[in-house]
């Protein structure tokens, strides 16, 4: 049987998963990607994937299997009060910050499958970390489904409601910080007389040859430490990092993003269990 996956919203995050799916297409997969009326990016979508587009998802639902709801926060409300009168039995999975289950579930027609899943900017080489949730109303197809789609992004790893709620500034917006500090990196090298390509070659493997060393297992303190000798050169660019309060830093950072996070997607802290 045809499964089809219809994506509502056109932009990086599901152009990630169409790509993904693309490997998939041997199961049986059919993809349509919709939005409101950006027609060029539609025109991309179709020329790059070979999949269908539209810019009238409306009629689209009741042949889906699975729609994902691809679009800001803010632009949930209206969707969602759309889908409600066309949706029936369809799993509806969101990959916007801060939204969770109760918002999806609250529109929409009483036990619809819902999902809520995390991801980040890596999903377009493939390599998402995605947190993901989901309503107890989900079949063992949907189940299928919802993990067809995760890990055509990447790896995924199943949290509560609440802890994506906490988390989503770790995996989600984090890869924005380490961007700025590669980004100050790559300019403080650039200004010892290396062009920029050689510094962005640097940096880069050097993040990457350390994901890896942290991928192992060893704690980052100890890989820290293995770097630092007491009173030497990496001894004393701590120091400035630990004079500045960075720890700190990155903490008030995290808990900025997750505030602005739940503004954005409606969510009542005093309404949570």
């Amino acid at each position: 049987m045809n499964t089809t996956f219809l994506f509502i919203g056109a932009g990086r995050m599901a152009e990630s998963m169409i790509k993904g799916l693309q490997s998939a297409k041997g199961q049986n997969l059919s993809i349509i990607a919709a939005n409101q009326g950006n027609k060029e990016r539609l025109q991309y979508l179709f020329s790059k994937y070979a999949v269908e587009t539209t810019t009238d998802w409306l009629h689209q639902v009741k042949e889906s299997s699975v729609i994902v709801l691809a679009m800001p926060p803010e632009a949930h409300e209206a969707v969602l009060e759309k889908l409600s009168t066309v949706v029936d039995g369809q799993l509806v999975v969101s990959v916007a910050a801060g939204i969770g289950l109760r918002r999806l579930e609250n529109p929409l027609p009483p036990g619809t499958p819902v999902a809520w899943v995390m991801p980040n900017t890596a999903a377009e080489a493939g390599e998402s970390i995605s947190l993901y949730t989901y309503a107890d109303t989900l079949n063992e197809n949907q189940i299928h489904l919802l993990e067809l789609l995760l890990n055509s992004i990447g790896s995924s790893e199943y949290c509560t409601e609440e802890q994506i709620h906490k988390m989503t500034a770790v995996t989600g917006s984090a890869p924005a910080f380490l961007y700025e500090f590669a980004s100050a990196l790559i300019h403080a090298a650039a200004g010892y007389g290396i062009s920029e390509a050689q510094a962005r070659k640097l940096v880069s493997q050097m993040i990457y040859g350390s994901a890896v060393m942290l991928q192992s297992g060893v704690s980052p303190i100890d890989l820290r430490n293995a770097v630092t000798t007491p009173g030497g050169a990496t001894a004393a660019g701590l120091d400035i990092l630990n004079q500045a309060d960075f720890v700190k830093l990155i903490e008030n950072a995290i808990k900025a993003t997750n505030e602005k996070a739940a503004e954005l997607g409606g969510k009542q802290e005093n309404n949570e269990d």
